[in-house]
């Protein structure tokens, strides 16, 4: 296959590949800290823009920046490692669309300041948001207290590198499967960062729901009750 005219590719190896206390970018620790700012982003973009921009690297996480309610232009970009980070360094000023991106490197502070204000106010109305908004309206978070629970509840805001054994160990206590956990995928096989996870029963499902907002990693996990009907409608869409 090509390679896209304006994504370079450089060779990638797993997510969670543990990063070196060797690694010799420099002393400072903002040397060592495996994330990137992004700035000049088109104000359409979403995560998977930046996925390919970043094209032969392995992202962890993403999280874009939103100003009084709009995308900004900004995104955090998390790497497994100090290597790839210095790698993503080497797109800057390189085009996505129309627009060059300035890439720089992104100091803990700034970085961990982003993540509290997310997980503080749970909004993608607020100034930060990973990813990109649902399609649909988000409902209130009171809302989610009058919605009738089935056995099923729908999870937004996962790691791309989430897996089945993540969700059941995030679930802890509630009686959660593996096999009773499904993992939204796009056509071309990158996950969503949305699952669905099926308990034994509604009423566990609904005590379930205290894990709403709680994290996974460095995202904060949003919980919605759902249905098998929707579940079984995301699995088929997955398998397309």
């Amino acid at each position: 296959m090509d390679p896209n005219p304006y994504y370079a590719g450089i060779g990638a190896s797993s997510f969670y590949q543990p990063y070196s206390s060797s690694y010799n970018g420099g002393s400072s620790s903002i040397y060592n800290f495996p994330v990137v700012r992004l700035r000049g982003l088109p104000f359409n973009c979403d995560d998977l823009d930046i996925c390919k921009f970043f094209g032969g690297l392995d992202i962890v996480d993403c999280l874009l920046v939103n100003k009084n309610g709009r995308f900004s232009g900004e995104a955090f970009v998390v790497f497994p490692s100090p290597m790839q980070a210095e790698f993503a360094l080497q797109r800057d000023r390189q085009n996505m669309g129309r627009r060059y991106v300035e890439v720089f490197r992104c100091k803990k502070l700034d970085y961990y300041n982003a993540i509290a204000v997310e997980v503080n106010d749970g909004s993608f109305e607020n100034e930060y948001h990973h990813s990109s908004p649902p399609s649909h309206p988000k409902r209130p978070a009171e809302d989610k207290d009058q919605m009738e629970c089935t056995e099923v509840l729908k999870l937004r805001g996962l790691p791309y590198s989430a897996t089945q054994a993540d969700i059941v160990d995030f679930f802890g206590e509630f009686d959660l499967s593996e096999e009773k956990v499904h993992i939204v995928c796009r056509p071309d096989g990158r996950a969503t960062g949305e699952a669905y996870a099926e308990f034994p029963s509604a009423e566990m499902a609904k005590k379930a729901m205290r894990k709403d907002k709680m994290m996974i990693g460095s995202r904060y996990v949003e919980l919605f009750p759902s249905s098998p009907e929707e579940a079984r409608r995301a699995k088929s869409r997955s398998r397309q």
